[in-house]
């Protein structure tokens, strides 16, 4: 059995446990590591399909009645050692600090958005939240159906005071078909929306490992169901992409679209809105949905390592555990520039536990390249607010 720092110092934050994916041991090392903690919560990251049912029914008979168990399949995992491939990791939420409620959010090729906002306001409107705790979503979604934006958007508009961030299922490296767990059962084409409450001081990390250029470019047409760019500055998009990069078109990969990613300015940050490949038609196929009309600013890659570690020694108090949601594209890239067990180290030294993701959401926009998080921390001394920092008179 492998379990996180937070369950081996009998800190009252969640616990991670980790487990081989299609082993025999799966579901008794995972309730060895969980049963501790009485979850009313249970994520589980990295198994798909039947596997996921498997597990879901091993730790319903194994954990306290009425525990609120979720997840989805990956593109990796972050377990209690860091990246990992082929296992299952799985977060309990002491019922002693957290209380949650899950819906699924069905049938995303048809965005039903009128129903899927009622369905949330009535979510919260029974959730009765305390106003003494924090309150926030977790959202996994299929990363497939391509319908993030819509889906984020419709959670932001439906509860507006209820910040939510979360990841979109993977499949390996596959991108094919992936799976979602709730309410006992397994399903695609849709989202599972968390409501969670905590007494614990809660604080939400992203780092995306780059900055803007100087450099930008109007997108004159695109198709954004699609998540397509035709063209850039009135040209076609792949070629004016390799103009403005400086990269031969014979040269544009994966590798150099992760380099060089295409940012959108929303307020006062940028978000990545990653390229994924060249189409037929001398267009770009993105990870996120775009509009004609769109300002974007070519992106610069930056230390992959050194920002994200000042962002969590940034944190009030060091974090019981951080529940985090990693691009998998930042994974790639660490493995390429050889710097993944850097990064594994940084997760376990701050410990980071959750999946690699097709897409993040966060501040209700989808974006990629980028790790988001929730840190939980101890409470807060008297007088101060729920992230740790004094309340405004």
């Amino acid at each position: 059995m492998d379990t996180g720092p937070a369950a081996k110092e009998g800190a009252a934050g969640p616990v991670a446990v980790q487990a081989d994916r299609t082993g025999a041991e799966a579901v008794p090392t995972l309730l060895a590591g969980l049963r501790a903690a009485e979850p009313a919560l249970v994520l589980i990251f990295g198994a798909r399909g039947d596997d996921l049912s498997h597990l879901d029914a091993g730790l319903r008979e194994g954990l306290p009645e009425g525990c609120v168990i979720a997840g989805c399949s990956s593109a990796g995992e972050i377990g209690p050692s860091g990246y990992a491939s082929g296992s299952v990791v799985a977060i309990g939420f002491p019922s002693g600090s957290f209380r949650a409620r899950s819906i699924v959010l069905d049938n995303l090729s048809s965005l039903p958005v009128s129903h899927w906002m009622s369905s949330l306001r009535r979510m919260q409107a029974g959730f009765s939240p305390d106003p003494r705790r924090s309150l926030f979503g977790l959202l996994l979604v299929d990363g497939i159906a391509g319908q993030e934006d819509a889906l984020v958007a419709t959670i932001d508009a439906a509860l507006p005071a209820v910040p939510t961030l979360g990841g979109s299922a993977g499949d390996g490296l596959d991108f094919r078909s992936t799976s979602l767990l709730a309410e006992g059962r397994v399903f695609s084409n849709a989202a599972v929306f968390l409501l969670v409450e905590t007494d614990l001081a809660v604080s939400e990390v992203t780092f995306a490992h780059f900055s803007p250029t100087a450099t930008r470019a109007v997108v004159t047409a695109a198709i954004p169901d699609k998540r397509r760019i035709l063209e850039l500055n009135a040209e076609p998009a792949a070629e004016e992409y390799a103009r403005i990069t400086g990269i031969p078109p014979e040269r544009l990969t994966p590798t150099e679209f992760a380099r060089h990613p295409l940012l959108l300015r929303m307020g006062r940050r940028h978000h990545v809105r990653a390229i994924s490949a060249l189409t037929d038609d001398g267009g770009l196929s993105l990870m996120s949905s775009i509009d004609t009309g769109t300002v974007l600013t070519l992106g610069r890659a930056e230390d992959l390592t050194q920002g994200f570690a000042e962002a969590l020694e940034a944190l009030p108090r060091p974090p019981l555990m951080v529940l985090g949601f990693d691009c998998i594209l930042r994974r790639l890239a660490l493995e390429r520039a050889g710097l993944t067990q850097a990064m594994s180290d940084l997760f376990t030294r701050y410990r980071v536990a959750g999946f690699n993701t097709y897409g993040e959401q966060h501040s209700g926009m989808h974006v990629n390249q980028t790790f988001v998080g929730l840190a939980f921390m101890t409470p807060p001394e008297a007088g101060l607010g729920p992230s740790g920092h004094h309340d405004a008179a």
